[in-house]
């Protein structure tokens, strides 16, 4: 592929900054157009400027008091939808989606033209899966503010799941040349890591972690984002070296459990893999943190206590439902990666692809097919998921699966020898496998 720079018309100063930051992100390829938890860069913390310290519950019961006394305070409910989202993030309660929704609508009632708002519903439409809402709201908050850097974060994070890469790159780009940030840092570092510039996304983090410095929740965020880019290279005590900062940080950080516990039972530690992993999931039960659980249960031949965390994940589905969020995508690769309900997988794929046909709305639907006999169809979406350079040894690994099923086995084993090249441990339950399939 060829590569170019796109001229952004922002000032030298801006364009000076863009061009350090993205460099050639955006390249030119007929096949690559124009996909948390997830939603990459997503989950970072809302209210870093807001709540320095962290204490999100604090600045909900501020807001909440000083709406009693001043019920029409447009840029108070703004600020109050802004926290029940970072509350969302916090708990795993997906309420506050709800709640968010509720004090948001109300203030573009008073003040239809209201930044905060727009572009607060905007972001909770991405932490919905909502990307074409996303996006109309993305560009809405635009429209309203052009030169206000978060706005471009929520159209690029939106056509990103679309599928539309290109535009979300420039967003992305127009993002870091109007406010080199945390935020615009880390999109950066998502769109090198999804054209498989791995080094590249790990400078660009290492920016945003310099841009966190005295917000211990974003520093800690920052780390776990540079712990699972490490990973994604099979380098395991690097990443633990980040989960770890990530505790120092911000102790009792459950997303550095959650990844130090796959570094741990990488290393061969399930005990302590399940013990970190419990913690995780203790405080915060979000569906990833049931899910690895309930796979370091069944590799460990803990059935009984397996099977009750994958229970567990039907209920937090229907939860997030009731409250707005689309699950399809999520639920598709569970169902197909455990093997259950696989009608109802494809179905789901399906339907997911039709509504984020990003790269992993691609894998997931050709991982779906592959595992239900659909080979022939499960390449054109296998080839469309690896199409930007994106080095995912999970991507490999499916790839390599729907190789086989073709009965073609010098590309498959090329494929599992590059899952496991790129990371031996990429998954608990499908890493075995495909060094089995390599011998």
């Amino acid at each position: 592929m060829t590569r170019r720079r796109l001229a952004l018309a922002a000032g030298a100063a801006a364009l000076t900054a863009a061009a350090l930051l993205l460099g050639g992100v955006l390249r030119e390829s007929g096949s690559a157009g124009t996909s948390l938890p997830s939603s990459a860069p997503a989950a970072q913390p809302l209210l870093s400027d807001l709540s320095p310290t962290g204490d999100t519950a604090s600045t909900i019961s501020s807001l909440q008091a000083s709406l009693r006394a001043d019920p029409i305070n447009v840029h108070g409910l703004g600020l109050l939808g802004l926290a029940y989202q970072q509350r969302a993030r916090e708990t795993g309660d997906p309420s506050y989606y709800t709640k968010s929704e509720g004090v948001l609508r109300r203030a573009l009632r008073l003040a239809p033209n209201d930044l905060i708002a727009t572009s607060g519903l905007g972001s909770l439409a991405l932490s919905r899966h909502r990307f074409r809402e996303a996006l109309a709201l993305g560009h809405r908050a635009v429209a309203i503010a052009p030169f206000t850097a978060r706005n471009y974060g929520v159209v690029g994070d939106a056509l990103v799941e679309l599928g539309r890469y290109r535009e979300a790159f420039s967003a992305f780009n127009m993002m870091a040349a109007l406010k080199p940030s945390l935020s615009s840092y880390a999109r950066v570092s998502y769109a090198r890591e999804l054209l498989g510039d791995v080094r590249g996304a790990a400078a660009a983090m290492r920016l945003a972690l310099s841009a966190a410095v005295g917000q211990p929740e974003a520093v800690a965020w920052t780390h776990v984002q540079l712990g699972k880019l490490l990973w994604t290279t099979g380098r395991i005590d690097a990443a633990a070296r980040q989960d770890r900062s990530a505790l120092s940080a911000f102790p009792g950080y459950v997303f550095a459990y959650d990844q130090l516990a796959q570094t741990e039972a990488a290393r061969g530690d399930f005990r302590r893999a399940i013990a970190l992993e419990r913690r995780a999931v203790e405080t915060i039960p979000l569906p990833q943190f049931v899910t690895v659980l309930g796979d370091l249960y069944a590799v460990t031949g803990q059935r009984r206590n397996a099977r009750d965390q994958y229970a567990t994940i039907d209920v937090i589905r229907r939860l997030l439902i009731a409250n707005g969020v689309k699950t399809d995508l999520e639920t598709a690769l569970f169902y197909v990666d455990h093997g259950v309900r696989l009608p109802e997988a494809i179905a789901l794929a399906r339907s997911a692809y039709r509504d984020r046909p990003s790269l992993d709305g691609n894998d997931v639907l050709a991982w779906a097919l592959a595992r239900t006999g659909s080979c022939q169809e499960a390449l054109v979406y296998s080839r469309r998921a690896l199409r930007l350079g994106t080095r995912d040894a999970s991507k490999f690994f499916h790839r390599g699966m729907i190789e086989r099923c073709l009965d073609r086995k010098v590309a498959a084993r090329s494929w599992f020898n590059r899952a496991l090249e790129l990371n031996p441990h990429f998954s608990l339950l499908w890493a075995p496998v495909a060094r089995r399939l390599v011998r």
